[in-house]
């Protein structure tokens, strides 16, 4: 095997990538089981319970969403500018992360606050138990509002950090917040040691005391080291306009593609939920929790890709950043294929966690964990596919082909099959998402006409 032309790179070359990529899963590793915890001790409170703060939790993934995706925005151009060792370019990129990002704080404050119950509504069309559901559904979506502001911050602190190849103090952070968000749901949700039961509120007033430590101790962090994006409070509005408009540009792609993609989940996670009752939504919801397990790859992948070729292209070295795209390319093909195993194992934590929901929720479930474990492979690669493209800043790949075919292709096909035919949320599930083989295709030749293999730092100096 050629070291430097062939498929895969020599052994040093992953396991660089792996010191990049492994805190990070573990960190989404260890924010996943605590949800999937979380979800435990709701899951006890019955099949309603368990809807209702699923569906509110959909808008709060709508948000998460979208302020991930300004976040790698502007990581696009933080992870260039740290190669070229330019700290101003980072501190502008940091920038643009946090007005963006409160910005975006806006609509998700309305819809918690003003029209909570009409939203929520919108996701159980054609639910047989849909007003029970959201009687649980809007106080614990009221509560949750709390958590904009702290995790908007605490995003963007962290996704810098990961930017710059730091890695191991977001993972300290997630683990501390994470055993402290534990700790105040088996406390709240049931009114252990004397606390009050408070259920599904319970549930969320533990999530937003561990959103407000995990703020507190990223600004600690941020206040100790003073990390080369830094800037003072009085400095936010220092803005370069000239390369503000050029993330500004670069971004709005991403985000345009990245909220057709959660919209079409959320369009077809409520046609789903229209397929039965309470069942439908929890065993959906509780293959969802034990599915992020595996899902934790694709955020792994994702920065691993971004930082390694980021900092090639942003120090000019377009010959290497070429030959790492080819080997990160295989390298996350073989390692899809490792989650695919690993997600077909976790099938066996479904009658051990949520033994207290109905049998068809269950049933739901099983297959769907099993269902999305064979995609990985596909997924892994996508991600990575994506990756490439973003960091040499090469947006129009995804919001062509990816939001293109979403648009025209998998939301038609999904309302087609809800509409006239009698196939369960599984069968609806997995014949939309055979379309994201097409998407694998279509990347393949995209990449090849090298789009991305731009040094955005000289194009802004």
């Amino acid at each position: 095997m050629q070291l430097k032309s062939g498929l895969f790179g020599p052994g040093t070359f992953y396991k660089r990538a792996l010191a990049i990529a492994v805190p990070i899963m573990l960190q989404q590793l260890i924010q996943s089981l605590v949800s999937l915890v979380d979800n435990f001790m709701v899951s006890g409170l019955g099949d309603v319970s368990m809807s209702g703060v699923n569906v509110a939790g959909q808008i709060l993934f709508i948000f998460l969403v979208f302020d991930n995706a300004i976040c790698m925005s502007g990581g696009i151009f933080m992870t260039q500018f740290f190669g070229a060792g330019n700290q101003a370019g980072m501190q502008q990129a940091f920038r643009f992360k946090l007005i963006a990002s409160l910005a975006a704080f806006i609509p998700y404050f309305i819809v918690c606050m003003v029209i909570p119950r009409q939203t929520l509504s919108l996701m159980l069309i054609g639910n047989t138990q849909a007003a029970q559901i959201l009687d649980e559904a809007v106080p614990y979506i009221r509560i949750m509002v709390l958590i904009g502001i702290p995790m908007t911050l605490s995003v963007c602190i962290a996704s810098s950090l990961r930017d710059l190849g730091e890695v191991k103090i977001p993972l300290v952070v997630t683990i501390i917040a994470t055993l402290a968000n534990t700790l105040f749901n088996w406390l709240l949700i049931y009114g252990n040691l004397g606390f009050p039961r408070l259920g599904v509120r319970g549930a969320a007033l533990a999530t937003v005391i561990a959103r407000m430590l995990e703020l507190l101790l990223f600004l600690a962090v941020y206040i100790r080291t003073k990390p080369d994006f830094a800037i003072r409070i009085s400095g936010i509005l220092k803005i370069d306009t000239a390369l503000f408009k050029d993330i500004l540009k670069k971004s709005a792609l991403v985000l345009f593609c990245e909220m057709v993609w959660v919209l079409s989940e959320t369009i077809t996670t409520a046609l789903y939920n229209g397929r039965g009752g309470a069942d439908v939504v929890s065993g959906m919801a509780s293959s969802f929790a034990i599915a992020n397990l595996y899902f934790v790859a694709f955020g792994g992948v994702y920065s691993a890709t971004g930082v390694i070729l980021g900092k090639s292209l942003g120090a000019g070295r377009l010959e290497q950043a070429r030959r790492e795209k080819r080997w990160l390319l295989s390298g996350s093909a073989v390692f899809g294929l490792g989650m695919t195993v690993f997600g077909l194992a976790t099938t066996l934590l479904v009658p051990v966690v949520f033994s207290r929901l109905s049998a068809s929720a269950l049933d739901i479930c099983r297959r769907m964990v099993s269902t999305m474990a064979l995609f990985m492979p596909a997924w892994v690669y996508m991600n990575t596919q994506q990756a490439v493209a973003r960091s040499g800043g090469d947006t129009r790949m995804g919001a062509i082909t990816d939001a293109g075919l979403t648009v025209f292709v998998m939301l038609p096909m999904v309302f087609l099959l809800a509409r006239f035919t009698d196939a369960g949320p599984v069968v609806l599930y997995c014949g939309v998402k055979l379309i994201d083989v097409i998407k694998m295709v279509i990347f393949h030749f995209w990449l090849k006409k090298e789009g991305w293999l731009n040094n955005l730092t000289v194009q802004n100096k």
